[in-house]
């Protein structure tokens, strides 16, 4: 106990120094790729730890986080995920996970972005010409996710994506990857995953630039998905009766930003109440994330509720809520 107790005050620490010391490679990427929604953290409880949940993830959320974790919840279940994001904008998540075997688990999910209509403006109707738009994203896919041993496993995620802007859309097909190991020391796992490697994404429609005696057609540039890899690592390092102390620590490698170190921590008790928070390094506008969840044991299923709570430095705080069904 003392052991793990001083681990995790070792990896605390190292992620709280590598902040200082990794360099923020990749700021130079920033802006480059398109459908960036699929950078939004899903379900309230890999959210409220930062993040670092690849390594955690076992729900219908590791259709998200990393697809080799389906098969290692055991149980079917059923996801249903709501986030009041920034300025207005919701995303909506469901997924649902099958269990055919022991050793094999498909997962479904739909994943939509969305905000109020907003109003047209123009050089002489600052305040809107009484026309509207819309702008929507959309993910859709399904996961397979097989054991091949009582320690590995891996994932494979297939999914398409679509995104409208107005009179213009553009879509296409990514997928994800991901492994998922049992060291066999203690609860120590560590996984990786890929997610979102697939083809560009170019709006479908052309910009017509006016000028004084001339107009100019000119079509739109291609853009790449927001690509990341991530590795990490998880375990409990206190486990005492009714409570247990999980820590989480990961690398993230996104192609279109800073290299970033996350960590997440998580408190249970009685695998009924839980309280959780994330510390995201090399980024700084979201420094801190908190959340709990409840989990209850009704007829033989369980039903988890579960709250994830983010303060940005110049944007007003993101909340998510996410109910599951596990049978």
């Amino acid at each position: 106990m003392i052991k793990n107790i001083i681990l995790m005050l070792l990896l605390s620490a190292s992620v709280s120094l590598a902040q200082g010391l990794i360099p923020k490679l990749g700021e130079q990427r920033v802006g480059t790729a398109s459908v960036t929604f699929l950078k939004i953290g899903i379900g309230a409880r890999g959210v409220a730890m930062g993040g670092a949940y690849t390594a955690m993830a076992s729900d219908a959320s590791a259709a998200y986080w990393n697809p080799a974790g389906l098969v290692q919840g055991g149980k079917n279940e059923l996801l249903l995920s709501h986030l009041d994001w920034l300025v207005d904008v919701d995303l909506e998540y469901a997924a649902y996970v099958h269990q055919l075997s022991d050793n094999v688990a498909l997962g479904l999910f739909v994943e939509f972005l969305h905000l109020a209509d907003m109003p047209v403006t123009t050089e002489y109707h600052p305040y809107g010409n009484g026309e509207y738009f819309s702008y929507s994203d959309l993910a859709t896919g399904l996961s397979v996710s097989i054991k091949m041993t009582d320690r590995f496993s891996f994932g494979v995620t297939a999914k398409y994506v679509r995104e409208d802007l107005a009179e213009l859309s553009m879509d296409g097909f990514l997928f994800d990857f991901g492994t998922f190991y049992w060291t066999g020391y203690k609860t120590l796992r560590i996984a990786a995953s890929v997610r979102n490697f697939g083809t560009d994404f170019q709006p479908d429609g052309t910009y017509l630039r006016r000028e004084a005696n001339s107009v100019t057609k000119t079509e739109y540039e291609s853009f790449s998905a927001p690509a990341i890899f991530t590795l990490g690592a998880a375990m409990d390092v206190y486990s005492i009766k009714r409570h247990v102390f999980t820590l989480s620590a990961q690398m993230n490698h996104p192609m279109d930003g800073p290299e970033n170190l996350v960590m997440g921590v998580e408190y249970r008790w009685r695998e009924m109440f839980a309280l959780r928070s994330g510390y995201l390094g090399n980024i700084d506008e979201n420094k801190f994330t908190f959340g709990a969840g409840a989990h209850f044991s009704v007829a033989g299923r369980k039903l988890k509720l579960d709250y994830s709570y983010a303060a940005f430095n110049h944007f007003v705080m993101t909340q998510q809520i996410t109910f599951g069904f596990e049978f």
